[in-house]
């Protein structure tokens, strides 16, 4: 652990003194003394087990793929998959990281508990992992890393360092209940990327300016022990997944649009960034949709706007989104984008709760999207039996959907003939 990491988490835990902070360990966790903190544990069997395998005959995927319960997880939202894929962490917009561990690498977990309970988190979305092994949590309002996670997470007092302190991601001034759930990535440049949703359906005029200086309604870039903070993404309105192409280098993600302007518009976005600084339009546009609260507000001299590489249904609430890096799925599926849409709350008809695929071409830019996965929207009641969250990856290739709303991760595996 980086020793500027160490005293600058030991002089914030002194510093803070309000009742959740004070119950925070941190201090003691700093100084590697033990806690009192007992794990919880979920249950893998019995009724609920029952009733969330009773969703899969409803769930539609390709021919020759195969979906699976992975793992009961309740409120489960960003996954990071450890390197060595034993185990995957899973983020809430609770106070819970879950340790979703699979021992004898069936492909099915076998135990389900908290990560470090002796840490009070606040909102833990978005867990992130660098190639060494170093685990980032990005909460609503601050940055922590975990060394080693992956071999110390059976123990409640793992070690930690404050990468952001908190208070310091966001002004205090701005933290909302409204799209807090942050997610992250260690980018190919070894620093580490983080998404800032602006609080507001539309952020009020008088706040742009600050908004944009501080990242709020982009995505952030900072060295891993929180240095060097940079605004690298603008104009987005609430980014809940991003992922680097494996193949360049460049920075893709999701967006979510506005609500109240009606059932179709605007669309959801599916972004590619080629360079540091890019503008995406927000909240002058969302999707090429112009906003009416800025109709009359300058836009940025000499900046650009980049328009979205895929115009997803509205209100379908695309979220979180991997590159497939595996060689388990046919080859049409190589080099591709998965994302999950949650599933819409602001439309008359529903619409969503499935995983989309999107391809690219020899440039870089995406060629089609088409579904990939869905049946967790009942089409005849319009009620939700599951809202798909997160995408991400085992070491074999397969995919892992987590679900907040089932309180569940689901698998998909190919099992067809691969040379067909």
């Amino acid at each position: 652990m980086k020793t500027g990491l160490r005293l600058a988490a030991l002089c914030l835990a002194t510093a803070l003194s309000s009742p959740a902070l004070a119950q925070d360990n941190m201090d003691r966790l700093q100084s590697m003394q033990r806690t009192d903190a007992q794990f919880t544990y979920v249950e893998q069997s019995g009724q609920r087990a029952d009733a969330l395998k009773a969703i899969l005959p409803h769930i539609k995927v390709p021919s020759g793929f195969e979906v699976s319960l992975y793992a009961i997880v309740p409120d489960a939202r960003s996954m990071a998959v450890a390197p060595q894929g034993t185990v995957v962490f899973v983020g809430t917009r609770k106070d819970k990281v879950w340790s979703v561990v699979d021992r004898d690498r069936d492909r099915i977990a076998d135990q389900v508990m908290d990560f470090a309970p002796s840490v009070t988190f606040d909102i833990p979305n978005g867990p992130c992992f660098s190639p060494d092994g170093f685990l980032y949590i990005a909460e609503r309002n601050r940055v922590l890393q975990f060394p080693a996670a992956e071999f110390f997470f059976e123990g409640p007092d793992p070690a930690v360092a404050i990468v952001v302190p908190q208070g310091e991601l966001i002004p205090v001034e701005e933290e909302s209940f409204n799209h807090t759930a942050r997610v992250c990535r260690v980018g190919p440049d070894g620093k580490l990327y983080i998404s800032l949703g602006q609080p507001h359906n539309v952020q009020p005029v008088d706040k742009h300016e600050m908004y944009d200086k501080e990242g709020i309604g982009g995505i952030i870039r900072i060295n891993t022990d929180g240095s060097n903070r940079e605004v690298y993404t603008r104009g987005i309105r609430n980014s809940v997944g991003h992922d680097f192409n494996p193949a360049n280098g460049d920075l893709w993600f999701t967006d979510n649009q506005v609500d109240g302007m009606g059932d179709d518009t605007p669309p959801g976005e599916l972004n590619r960034q080629t360079a540091a600084g890019q503008h995406f339009g927000f909240p002058w546009t969302n999707s090429r949709v112009e906003i009416p609260e800025y109709r009359k507000v300058p836009r940025p001299e000499g900046v650009d706007f980049v328009e979205p590489q895929v115009e997803m249904e509205a209100h379908a609430a695309d979220l979180g989104m991997s590159f497939y890096r595996g060689k388990s799925f046919p080859s049409e599926y190589h080099g591709g984008i998965f994302s999950a849409q949650h599933g819409s709350w602001n439309r008359t008809t529903p619409i969503g709760a499935r995983v989309m695929f999107t391809s690219l071409d020899e440039n870089g830019d995406a060629a089609e999207t088409k579904v990939f996965a869905e049946g967790w929207l009942d089409q005849e009641t319009g009620e939700y039996r599951g809202r798909p969250m997160d995408i991400a990856f085992l070491p074999d290739g397969s995919m892992l959907i987590s679900d907040d709303f089932a309180g569940a991760i689901w698998r998909i595996t190919y099992e067809g003939d691969l040379q067909e």
